[in-house]
């Protein structure tokens, strides 16, 4: 059974930054395309960027595009979610994410941690 496990979540003021981790308990953590999504109250999960597994290539919504940074450590079986700029929208439950495919999609994933809270106050 695969397993993920994030950290890193907590409180912190708007235009603050806070760095998430997950780490998977694959042996071949390198194969998996690995995500992030969030989900607020009372909204639907929604994507927020996504690495790939073979060559690294990334991608964003637009909505944390230029504030948060994907990178993903193979040797270490963790991917990492360095957010800069943070505002109070972005405060919601994140949730890392890993699959076969790399995409926004959320049905394609496989593999879910359980959460880690991030509230960003005004």
């Amino acid at each position: 059974q695969v397993q993920l496990v994030e950290s890193g979540g907590g409180l912190v003021q708007a235009g603050g930054s806070l760095s998430l981790s997950c780490t998977i308990s694959r042996r071949i953590f390198s194969s998996y395309n690995m995500a992030w999504f969030r989900q607020a109250p009372g909204a639907e999960r929604e994507f927020v960027a996504a690495i790939s597994g073979s060559d690294g290539r990334t991608l964003y919504a637009d909505s944390v595009k230029g504030r948060f940074t994907i990178v993903r450590d193979n040797a270490e079986k963790t991917v990492f979610l360095q957010m800069n700029g943070l505002e109070p929208d972005d405060s919601a439950r994140y949730y890392c994410a890993g699959g076969a495919a790399f995409t926004n999609i959320e049905k394609a994933y496989l593999f879910w941690g359980q959460g880690t809270q991030i509230t960003v106050s005004s």
